[in-house]
């Protein structure tokens, strides 16, 4: 009898045991932020033909399940899922689908079920990207995108350690309200001024004039600053009745430029050009004469730089009061052009335009 009430009364024990084990289970699951992971294709799904094989890869080959597959330690750090929002290599990233991600995210973050998202991308046009959802995202949730600059293949691939920190920063409380991010190589950027900086170095995304925002440490998100310039909730941009954005061409600036790649974009139908000038945004004489023409036909004018940092001030190196141009201030030509796109769908005012530049 007694032999029989101590199995009674351990089996009892080991129920009880299991229940509270998968309680805690439960309870550790339902603290762990809900992440969505979208995916986009770039070289942190690239696959190589060896291990030591670091260029001449094929960009977007593992779909977003491989991704996650890869980095199980995602699993104790957040509730993770993931969904394929294109497969492509970045330098192919077009209007069409920076469309259909940002209207993805905004239906993503409008549910309680979604605490952040991670955009995998590749990384030439990653800062594109970024900065088009910093303009037109409506959440203060978190957004990281995140990349890598070698294939997954690779020996010493930096995708998974990158997808595992950007997923701790979309996770983070602390990195609400500081507009979309971007999480490489241990390093926190802001989506307005990080820049791509080398063609093949994993420390390649920068923000030369501003810095940092934030590092990932030991598996902990540090912020000491964010960005002062308006984001995400708080612009006046919204893309869930656009299915096309107007075109604006980037005109480049050098020593003999000719005037012809103005007046074509002006007869293909620009509605805006960015000339990345030299230096302060100056303009070659010739250059300056077409964008002089094509401003009087209604296209709007921006000068940026082509150096990659500074700021471009306005009636600095051109009368801009005068000839009716729009100074970038210190975006770089790639996210001026964005910024004019979405500017157009607003107004064509160039008095107006500008202060968007200097609010955004």
């Amino acid at each position: 009898m007694k032999r029989k009430l101590s199995f009674i009364f351990a089996v009892i024990c080991l129920v009880v045991f299991t229940v509270q084990v998968g309680f805690a289970a439960e309870q550790t699951i339902s603290t762990l932020p809900n992440i969505k992971i979208l995916a986009t294709g770039g070289t942190i799904a690239g696959a190589a033909a060896s291990n030591t094989q670091t260029v001449g890869y094929k960009a977007a080959v593992f779909p977003v399940e491989d991704l996650i597959n890869a980095v199980p330690e995602l699993k104790k750090v957040a509730n993770v899922s993931g969904e394929q929002v294109a497969q492509i290599a970045s330098q192919n990233m077009n209007d069409e689908v920076w469309l259909k991600l940002a209207k993805r995210v905004n239906v993503l973050l409008a549910s309680d079920d979604v605490d952040g998202i991670v955009i995998t991308h590749g990384t030439d046009t990653l800062e594109e990207t970024a900065y088009f959802l910093n303009m037109v995202v409506k959440s203060d949730k978190p957004v990281v995108l995140v990349g890598a600059m070698r294939p997954a293949t690779a020996m010493s691939a930096d995708g998974p350690l990158n997808l595992y920190n950007a997923v701790l920063t979309a996770g983070s409380p602390d990195a609400k309200h500081k507009g979309v991010l971007v999480a490489m190589n241990d390093t926190i950027l802001s989506a307005r001024d990080v820049i791509k900086t080398n063609s093949f170095m994993v420390d390649t995304f920068k923000s030369p004039d501003s810095g940092a925002i934030g590092y990932i440490q030991s598996g902990k998100v540090y912020f000491y600053k964010e960005s002062t310039r308006k984001h995400t909730s708080q612009t006046v941009f919204d893309i869930s009745g656009i299915n096309k954005l107007p075109r604006v061409d980037i005109v480049y600036g050098y020593a003999n430029a000719s005037g012809d790649y103005v007046d074509t974009a002006l007869k293909v139908g620009a509605k805006g050009i960015i000339n990345a000038g030299v230096g302060d945004g100056s303009l070659y004489i010739d250059v300056e004469s077409a964008l002089i023409n094509a401003q009087k036909n209604g296209v709007v004018v921006v000068r940026s730089t082509r150096t990659g940092s500074g700021i471009v001030a306005r009636n600095g190196e051109a009368d801009d009061d005068k000839l009716h141009f729009v100074a970038s201030d210190s975006l770089s030509p790639q996210k001026a052009r964005i910024l004019l796109m979405l500017a157009l769908t607003k107004t064509d005012n160039p008095q107006e335009i500008q202060q968007m530049f200097w609010e955004y």
